[in-house]
């Protein structure tokens, strides 16, 4: 098999397993909130701390892999997520399940910081769509997977043989990863800037817990706070020799604005599975495992388009079929913002077909723009900031979430006589979303198409 091809596969096996985790665990936490009576809140920091720990590690691990090599940083990261996911399955009480879901996204960020970057550096600028499409339908196939899967294992074997399914996968990765050959460290010998990882994490965690508490008006302080910190993350930044991220990167239009195409895109789609979910359980009385093959619908609908999206952006403006992608999630969600208690399933999964077409038309087309308008030498940085752009959607969409769940239902659990209240939750945030996604088919047709390595 030539290194081509091992790169492909350890990239498919990596980019599967994080999303199989996450959108699995969606569907146990009703399980998981009745084993340790957790609030709606708390099982919403499930998926957020993750996030979290995700969004605070990737710049400085993106750096570290710069500095080191990212195959060996990607390898640590492969690594330290199998042992997590190992350790998850022994919580005994939900903050040890939440330590363990913190040191997951460590370990994803050492791999999401780097994967992209290893494919754009190994793949010429006319082979990179489609090797992009086949390494994010990997992640498709995981949110496909995760929901069924996740059904079934959870309703048979309990919610933790979740985190155990993901142990032998892990350790299949780590034994692919040292099949693949060459190493990246365009920053070898340079500095590692702490000062500037302190105070991008310390503005990521003080902005996320801040809207997790939003009424409060201790939230709306941590907010300011974390703005705050990442103005004075930027000035700090611009003016390092060898900053730990290179803000001068977003001088180049093209790249800030599908950028922020990427980040609209992953607002709106983070807590989709997270309130669907809870939705089809509840109020719909689903049991776990029909519930998983219900929201199966869009990941399938992802994983067969992924590919092709990505082999056409190779010849179609990225932009356009980015755009494209956009608008089908606009559709999407204003489907799910008129759900009720009584909705048909089928008009669900029409919902879902929209989203799952439209993530996939919108995904690598997207990435494959981005780091289309970089030159080689700024691969790694491209890579974590797509990332970076991504997780920090996420977060802020399940920031959004836990924001209007606390505006409508305070901190009770979910239980028959707060269901109007969940609904309303549930609508407005899908209304929100479908805004966003509206304005993410603008941003992307604004942020043309610079091809700037082929």
């Amino acid at each position: 098999m030539s290194p081509k091809n091992y790169a492909l596969v350890v990239a498919v096996l990596t980019s599967f397993l994080t999303p199989f985790v996450g959108s699995s665990i969606n569907i146990a936490l009703p399980s998981i909130g009745g084993e340790f009576s957790a609030t709606a809140i708390l099982l919403g920091w499930i998926p957020t701390a993750y996030l979290l720990s995700l969004a605070v590690c990737l710049v400085p691990f993106g750096r570290l892999a710069d500095i080191y090599g990212r195959k060996r940083i990607f390898t640590y990261g492969i690594i330290l997520f199998t042992i997590s996911s190992f350790l998850a399955t022994m919580s005994i009480s939900i903050e040890m399940l939440l330590l363990f879901r913190v040191l997951q996204g460590a370990g994803s960020a050492m791999i999401f910081g780097n994967l992209f970057a290893i494919i754009a550096s190994i793949f010429p600028a006319t082979q990179r769509g489609k090797a992009l499409g086949i390494t994010i339908t990997g992640a498709f196939l995981g949110l496909f997977l995760g929901p069924v899967l996740g059904g079934f294992l959870t309703e048979y074997f309990g919610w933790r043989s979740i985190f155990f399914f993901n142990v032998p996968l892990g350790i299949l990765a780590t034994i692919a990863v040292t099949r693949v050959e060459g190493e990246w460290a365009e920053a070898s010998g340079k500095s590692f800037d702490i000062m500037g990882s302190i105070i991008l994490g310390f503005s990521l965690v003080t902005l996320m817990y801040g809207l997790s508490i939003l009424p409060e008006i201790l939230g709306f302080y941590l907010i300011l706070a974390g703005l705050i910190g990442l103005f004075l993350f930027y000035l700090v930044e611009i003016r390092m020799e060898s900053p730990v991220f290179d803000v001068k990167i977003f001088k180049n239009r093209s790249f800030t604005l599908h950028n922020l195409a990427a980040f609209i895109s992953y607002c709106s789609a983070a807590p989709i599975v997270f309130i669907l979910s809870l939705y089809l359980q509840y109020i719909q009385g689903l049991d776990p495992q029909w519930a998983g093959i219900v929201l199966s619908v869009q990941p399938v609908m992802m994983t067969i388009f992924s590919p092709l999206a990505g082999k056409a952006s190779d010849l179609i403006e990225p932009r356009k079929m980015a755009a494209l992608g956009m608008l089908l999630n606009t559709i999407g969600c204003g489907i799910f913002a008129f759900l009720g208690g009584e909705t048909s399933i089928i008009i669900i999964v029409i919902g879902l077909g929209f989203l799952g077409l439209g993530f996939a038309n919108f995904s690598s087309p997207n990435t494959n723009a981005i780091m289309s308008t970089v030159e080689s030498h700024l691969y790694g940085v491209a890579s974590t900031t797509v990332t970076t752009m991504r997780v920090l959607g996420q977060m802020s969409g399940m920031g959004v979430v836990l924001l209007v769940l606390v505006l409508f239902m305070g901190s009770s659990t979910i239980n028959s006589q707060i269901y109007p209240e969940f609904i309303t939750s549930t609508r407005i945030s899908f209304a929100i979303f479908s805004v966003l996604s509206f304005i993410g088919v603008l941003v992307s047709l604004a942020g043309g198409n610079k091809d700037i390595n082929a």
